[in-house]
C-alpha cells in the first residue's frame, strides 16, 4: 500500500517529444535547432521523422503514407507529444492530433513558451502575452465542439458557437489592451531614446543569432554585470550600457537574439525592443565562430533576413566572429578568408577586443567633421561637455579662450557652431 502511495506521489515524467518536419528535396537539416529549442523548454527529444516534400500537405502536414508510418512509430515509442518544426495551421494541428492520438504543438508554440519563461520585465511579459494571444486566436475554433452538439445550427448557432465567439471577443479585447499598453511603453522608450540622442552619443546595437555570445560581449565591452547563460533566448529585454573607447563614449544595446523562422507574432510584439536595432548608428552582427560552416552561414542569413524585416537593412554593420577561443589556427584562417573584413574576438578571454574597438572607432570616424572652435574661458561647462563628446581633441590656451581642434558628428558640430573660428572650414575627416 505504501509502495503504491509512493508511486502515486512521484512527479510526472517530463514531456518526451517526437519531432516531425516536411522539408524540400535535398534539404539535409537534422532538426538540431528544434532539439535545442526543446531542451531549452525542458522537453526531451526522443525521436524524429522527416519527409521530403515540395510543400507540406495542406491538411495533415505530412503525406498520408508517412502519417500512417508515424502513427505506428509513435505507438511503439515513449513519446507523449509531437512537435513540428514549422508553424501549423489550426486544421493541420487538429488533423494530426486525430490521426496520431497525441497532443501536437508546433515550433512557434515552443518558442512562445520559452519566451514566456524568460520574460522578466513588465514590458517583456506584455510582449509575450500579446504574441501568445495572437497565435492562439486563430486556434480557438474547435475548443468548444462538445457544446456545439447542443445547438440547433450547423456551426453557426447554439451554446458552443456562443462560447467560441465570447472567447474570441475577450481575446481581441485583451489584445487591444496590450497593444495600447505597449504603445505607452513605446512612447516612454522614445522619450528615453530622445534623451540619449540629446547627448549625441553614438549608438551601437548588438544583433545576432540567439546564443551567439552578445550578452558576454556587452559585458566585455562595457565592464557591466550582464546575465549570461548557455541557452537560447536568455536575453529578451534590451540592455543598454555605456562604453568608452578612444576617449569617446558610446551607448551599446543588447537585444533579443534572432532565430530561423522567427514567428511573425514575436517580430510584431517585440517591435519596440527591435526598434533599438533599427535606430542604431552601427550594428555589430555577432556570429558564433565555433559553429559548423553550414550552420554559421544559415545563422547569418537568418539574422540578415530579420534585420531587413524590421527595417534595419540599411544600418551600417560590422561582422564580429565571436567565441574564437574555441577555434584552432586553421579554422581561424578559414574564417578570415570566408568573412573578409570581419573582426575575430573572444569576449570570454578578451582576445581581439582591442581590434574590435579600433574597427568601431574607424567606422564612426568616417562620419565625423573636423572643426576649429574657440571657447571662452567663461564657458568652461561647454568645454567639459565637448571633451565627453569629442573624445581625443587638441586644445590651445589663448588670450581669448581655449582654441579646440576636434572631430565631431554633424549634430554636435551644429550645436557648437557659434564657437566656430571665423574662416575655419569644416571638412570631412
Amino acid at each position: 500500500m505504501k509502495q503504491a502511495q509512493a508511486t502515486q506521489q512521484r512527479p510526472r515524467a517530463r514531456q518526451r517529444a517526437h519531432m516531425i518536419a516536411a522539408l524540400p528535396e535535398g534539404d539535409t537539416e537534422q532538426l538540431d535547432e528544434l532539439r535545442e529549442l526543446l531542451l531549452t523548454a525542458g522537453v526531451a527529444a526522443v525521436g524524429a521523422t522527416v519527409q521530403h516534400l515540395a510543400a507540406p500537405h495542406p491538411n495533415t502536414y505530412l503525406g498520408p503514407g508517412k502519417l500512417a508510418e508515424l502513427a505506428e512509430t509513435l505507438r511503439l515509442s515513449d513519446a507523449n507529444v509531437v512537435v513540428c518544426d514549422d508553424e501549423l495551421s489550426a486544421r493541420q494541428e487538429r488533423n494530426l492530433e486525430q490521426a496520431l492520438g497525441l497532443p501536437v504543438i508546433d515550433r512557434t508554440a515552443v518558442i512562445l513558451d520559452i519566451f514566456a519563461a524568460h520574460a522578466h520585465t513588465a514590458e517583456g511579459k506584455l510582449q509575450v502575452e500579446l504574441a501568445q494571444l495572437e497565435y492562439n486566436l486563430a486556434r480557438m475554433r474547435g475548443l468548444w465542439t462538445h457544446l456545439e452538439r447542443l445547438g440547433g445550427g450547423v456551426g453557426t448557432r447554439g451554446p458552443g458557437e456562443t462560447q467560441i465567439e465570447t472567447d474570441r471577443r475577450l481575446a481581441r479585447d485583451r489584445i487591444s489592451t496590450l497593444k495600447r499598453r505597449l504603445e505607452h511603453v513605446r512612447s516612454s522608450r522614445s522619450v528615453m531614446r530622445a534623451e540619449r540622442e540629446r547627448t549625441d552619443l553614438p549608438q551601437i546595437a548588438l544583433a545576432g543569432y540567439t546564443n551567439a555570445g552578445k550578452s558576454t560581449l556587452l559585458g566585455a565591452l562595457t565592464g557591466a554585470e550582464v546575465g549570461v547563460a548557455d541557452r537560447l533566448f536568455h536575453t529578451l529585454d534590451p540592455t543598454t550600457r555605456l562604453m568608452r573607447a578612444g576617449g569617446r563614449d558610446y551607448l551599446v544595446t543588447d537585444t533579443v537574439g534572432f532565430i530561423r523562422k522567427l514567428p511573425h507574432q514575436l517580430v510584431d510584439a517585440f517591435a519596440a525592443t527591435l526598434e533599438e536595432t533599427r535606430l542604431a548608428d552601427l550594428i555589430l552582427h555577432v556570429v558564433d565562430g565555433s559553429a559548423p560552416e553550414r550552420e554559421r552561414l544559415e545563422m547569418i542569413t537568418a539574422v540578415e533576413s530579420v534585420l531587413a524585416e524590421i527595417g534595419a537593412a540599411a544600418v551600417p554593420r560590422l561582422l564580429v566572429i565571436g567565441k574564437i577561443d574555441r577555434v584552432d589556427a586553421q579554422a581561424r584562417e578559414e574564417l578570415r578568408h570566408r568573412h573578409l573584413g570581419a573582426v575575430q574576438i573572444s569576449a570570454l578571454t578578451g582576445e581581439g577586443l582591442p581590434l574590435l574597438l579600433e574597427a568601431i572607432e574607424r567606422e564612426f570616424a568616417r562620419r565625423l567633421r573636423q572643426v576649429e572652435l574657440l571657447i571662452p574661458y567663461s564657458d568652461g561647462a561647454r568645454l567639459a561637455e565637448l571633451h565627453g563628446l569629442a573624445g581625443d581633441l587638441r586644445r590651445e590656451d589663448t588670450p581669448d579662450g581655449v582654441r579646440v581642434s576636434a572631430a565631431l558628428t554633424a549634430s554636435v558640430a551644429e550645436r557648437f557652431a557659434r564657437f566656430t573660428v571665423t574662416g575655419a572650414r569644416a571638412g570631412a575627416r
